[in-house]
């Protein structure tokens, strides 16, 4: 599980419970792990959910608020205590930190407040920043530059790579809500999809929401795409805000295979990850699609830098343009290149079975797991690249007026 700091809320007013639980909902760093209406059942449910921090409002009843956090203070020396109150009183504020409090927040609680007071603690529990640090949650979006050129095959077979070493766990969501097929390269069938978790995720704990994914024999967990067509259509960026949240907090490593659409679901999965890679081919079609969608990319700020383009089935045949003009003419470098082996790949897909399972020492499946090492920091195998290449116009592509646009200084690999 990644550094995310687990809360559980005790507050017998309805108003301002509902509204500390929406300030926490705000930060994607934090996990609502439970919430109570009682002082004298909180102690219980801390028991039972052993949550990282437990947040106290002292409003209803001072005084048995002030009992609550000594006896937690006792009973729960590893939950950091948390105390809000509208009361402005030294005496209260002095007893409480006093009784084991680590913190104390006026109400209102303001969401930046809230937030540096959970910086503390994280920093103390975990030596990092909430969400960051050892152990942060790494989002891989996969998207395709067009339909066919291997994306999901990426997005399974690299998620399978990475759940194969015992200190990863890893999760696939299929994001392509209408002919998403992630299921069917694994040969599963999911008791649950994406409909059903976006829509039950306000009720779900990390217990629950592990036994709404399907675990695949190579310990790849999968969240596949709704069965029925109608059921993508209700699914909200709130709502998948608040899935990928407890995905995060649950997972080391989130891959998000996006459909081809680019849809605004798609559009905030890839502003979420901390890596997209955009798969490609070397033919005229797919190279011209990356430079559009790099162009659109740069609207949005850092989005473009998260970009990694992945050439597929490199040496397919001898019509395929070059890695070096290719390059070249998209003005960003190639971070990843995977040989072509079609008799292979027809063979696990047509199997549902991951490559590691079905060709381990073939060079595809080699190649992945490079590029799974690669994106967790290790050296990278670099692109072959002809010393003495140099720029070229957007191989006709674009009007010479717009050959600018494909984007700055050539990147050369070394």
């Amino acid at each position: 599980m990644s550094n995310v700091l687990r809360i559980a809320i005790v507050d017998p007013d309805d108003t301002t419970r509902g509204a500390l639980k929406s300030t926490l909902l705000g930060l994607d760093t934090v996990w609502l792990e439970a919430e109570c209406s009682r002082y004298a059942f909180f102690s219980d449910v801390a028991s039972q959910t052993n949550p990282d921090v437990g947040l106290v409002n002292l409003d209803s009843d001072p005084e048995a608020g002030v009992e609550l956090v000594e006896s937690l203070t006792h009973s729960h020396p590893d939950m950091a205590v948390l105390v809000s109150s509208s009361s402005t009183d030294g005496s209260l504020i002095l007893r409480t930190m006093r009784a084991g409090a680590k913190e104390f927040l006026t109400q209102p609680v303001k969401p930046e407040e809230l937030a540096a007071a959970l910086h503390r603690i994280a920093r103390s529990k975990f030596g990092a920043t909430t969400g960051g640090g050892r152990g942060g949650c790494k989002v891989i979006a996969v998207a395709g530059a067009t339909g066919g050129v291997g994306s999901t095959s990426l997005a399974v077979n690299l998620g399978c790579a990475l759940a194969g070493n015992p200190e990863n766990s890893v999760v696939l969501v299929d994001l392509d809500l209408a002919v998403g097929d992630a299921d069917v390269f694994l040969d599963t069938i999911p008791e649950y999809t994406l409909s059903d978790v976006a829509q039950n995720v306000s009720r779900l704990d990390f217990t629950l929401l592990k036994r709404s994914l399907t675990k695949h024999s190579s310990g790849l967990y999968l969240l596949p795409r709704p069965v029925a067509l109608e059921d993508g259509r209700h699914i909200s960026i709130d709502d998948m805000q608040r899935m990928f949240g407890l995905l995060k907090a649950t997972f080391s490593h989130l891959i998000i295979d996006t459909s081809k659409s680019f849809t605004k679901l798609d559009m905030f999965a890839m502003d979420m990850a901390t890596d997209i890679l955009m798969v490609t081919q070397l033919d005229l079609p797919c190279l011209r699609n990356v430079v559009r969608l790099m162009m659109a990319f740069g609207e949005t700020e850092g989005l473009k830098e998260k970009l990694r383009v992945v050439v597929n089935r490199v040496g397919h045949g001898a019509a395929q343009i070059s890695i070096r003009k290719a390059q070249d003419t998209l003005g960003h470098e190639i971070f990843w290149q995977l040989p072509n082996d079609y008799r292979v790949m027809v063979e696990v897909r047509n199997n549902g079975v991951p490559l590691i399972e079905q060709a381990p020492k073939a060079m595809i499946t080699q190649s992945i797991g490079q590029l799974a090492a690669a994106l967790h920091g290790h050296d990278s195998v670099p692109v072959e690249q002809d010393a003495t290449s140099k720029k070229t116009s957007w191989l006709g592509l674009w009007p010479s007026g717009k050959s600018g646009k494909s984007g700055g200084d050539v990147a050369t690999a070394e």
